[in-house]
């Protein structure tokens, strides 16, 4: 491993989860990482309707929140789609690009 660089561990939620179940990221948060702050960094990435409120709650733990997908513009005539820039706006650190079931279920390619 490269000094300097830890690895990350990421979770999907996918088309998962209502408000209601946020608090079950703060169990994640403090439960999960427990100890292992200083040998990983540690993402969940959520559904985008519960992105600001997801990371509000991460902010008080050792896991960040993250985006599910993003539009290659930053902004326009793209209805339903959402831009990195949003995503971060929201509070997500990182986000997913090219996930296989965005390129099986949306026929999306590197294109």
């Amino acid at each position: 491993m490269t000094t300097g660089i830890k690895p990350l561990i990421a979770g999907n939620w996918k088309m998962n989860g209502l408000t209601e179940s946020l608090p079950e990221l703060v169990a994640i948060g403090n439960g999960f990482m427990r100890g292992l702050e200083t040998e990983v960094d540690a993402l969940v990435c959520v559904p985008s309707t519960l992105l600001w409120r997801a990371a509000e709650l991460l902010h008080r733990t050792p896991v960040m929140a993250g985006g599910q997908d993003c539009h290659s513009e930053p902004d326009g005539a793209h209805t339903g789609d959402i831009s990195a820039e949003m995503l971060k706006d929201a509070g997500a650190s990182h986000v997913i690009v090219g996930h296989s079931e965005r390129r099986t279920n949306h026929r999306e390619t590197d294109a």
